[in-house]
């Protein structure tokens, strides 16, 4: 994920867009340089999050989770709960390389659910009439 660049930007450049180019440094446990790769990992992994999310929303549209019996928070929960059960099955196991499914492909989707969870609270998420 830390390799994700969809806009071919340098490190130098993505440094300077994330951080300002000065030191972000308000930890003196940390150094400039740690959060720095901190906060571009955290970046990368959400504008990959955001790419999934928006691909996958062409493929579904939003009525799967506006007209999700129960109403869409509801069929979130539902969602999230199989993904949460998932884990815990693949983990307990030991077995973090699952067959089908990547174990990474889970926390995307939890992640993306969370998402379109605050797009639902906030009106910003097709009702589905």
């Amino acid at each position: 994920m830390a390799d994700y660049n969809p806009l071919g930007r340098t490190r130098a450049e993505r440094e300077e867009l994330c951080c300002g180019g000065k030191d972000s440094s308000s930890n003196a446990t940390h150094s400039s340089t740690d959060w720095i790769e901190f906060e571009l990992n955290v970046r990368d992994t959400m504008q990959e999050l955001g790419d999934l999310l928006i691909k996958k929303h062409r493929d579904y549209g939003a009525k799967n989770i506006s007209n999700s019996p129960y109403g869409a928070t509801q069929g979130l929960v539902v969602r999230m709960w199989d993904k949460i059960a998932r884990i815990v099955n693949l983990t307990k196991q030991g077995n973090t390389t699952a067959e089908n499914e990547p174990l990474e492909d889970s926390f995307k989707d939890i992640a993306n659910y969370g998402i379109i969870g605050l797009l639902v609270l906030r009106g910003k998420w097709d009702s589905g009439n």
